[in-house]
C-alpha cells in the first residue's frame, strides 16, 4: 500500500513538474552533444561536495567517463536518483571514472543550492564527485537539457551513449529497458555499445541567468 502511494505521489509530482516546468526554463534547449564526440570542457573547475574542485580530466576513468547531469529537486532526478547512485558506485569500481553535474541556478530552485547537495551526497552514499557547474557552462558544452541526462564516454574520450538510465522513472521493478547499465557494461567489456541514444526525460536544467 506505501508503495502505492508513493507511486502515485510521484506520478502527480511528475504531472506538476510537465506543467509548470517550461517557465522556469530560461534558454532555447543547446543542441546535444553527437555520438563520438570528444569530452568537452574538461579542463574546467567545478566545486564538489568535499569541499575540493574537480575537472572532468580529472576524473576520466581508465575504461570509461561517465557524466550524469542533475539536481537535487527534480522528480525525475528523485524518481531515478537510487539507480544513478547504485549505477555510479558500481561502475567506478570497474575503471569507470563517474561524475554528478548539478548546472541549476539555485536562484530559480532554492533547494538545488551547495548546503543541499552536500546533504544530498552524504544522505545517498555517493562515492564519486558531486559538483556544481556554476555558470552552467559545462552543461551547455555538452548540449545537456534535462536532469537527469546521462553521457558515457569510452575508455578514448569518446561519446558512445547518451541519454536516459532506463524506461521506467516511477518503478525500478517495472524496468524492462536498461539502457545506461547495458552501456556501462559494454564500455568496461571494451564493446561497441549498441543503444547509443535514447530520449533523457527530465525536468529542464534551470540555467544560470549570468551563463
Amino acid at each position: 500500500m506505501r508503495t502505492r502511494t508513493k507511486l502515485a505521489a510521484l506520478a502527480a509530482a511528475l504531472a506538476l513538474v510537465a506543467g509548470a516546468g517550461m517557465a522556469a526554463e530560461m534558454a532555447a534547449k543547446p543542441t546535444a552533444l553527437a555520438i563520438g564526440a570528444n569530452v568537452p570542457a574538461a579542463d574546467v573547475k567545478m566545486k564538489g561536495v568535499d569541499g575540493n574542485e574537480v575537472t572532468l580530466k580529472d576524473v576520466m576513468g581508465a575504461k570509461g567517463t561517465l557524466v550524469v547531469f542533475t539536481c537535487n529537486a527534480c522528480p525525475y532526478a528523485k524518481g531515478w536518483e537510487s539507480r544513478i547512485v547504485e549505477l555510479g558506485n558500481t561502475y567506478a569500481g570497474k575503471g569507470i571514472g563517474v561524475i554528478a553535474i548539478n548546472a541549476n541556478d539555485p536562484k530559480v530552485v532554492a533547494d538545488d543550492g551547495y548546503d543541499e547537495m552536500v546533504s544530498r551526497a552524504k544522505e545517498r552514499g555517493m562515492k564519486y564527485p558531486y559538483v556544481v557547474d556554476a555558470t552552467s557552462q559545462v552543461a551547455k558544452a555538452f548540449g545537456a537539457a534535462r536532469t537527469p541526462e546521462a553521457f558515457l564516454f569510452d575508455a578514448n574520450g569518446k561519446l558512445v551513449y547518451h541519454g536516459a538510465v532506463d524506461d521506467n522513472v516511477e518503478s525500478a521493478e517495472k524496468v524492462t529497458k536498461t539502457y545506461l547499465k547495458d552501456a556501462l557494461d559494454s564500455v568496461v567489456a571494451g564493446k561497441e555499445v549498441s543503444v547509443k541514444e535514447t530520449k533523457a526525460v527530465g525536468c529542464g536544467i534551470k540555467w544560470h541567468q549570468q551563463a
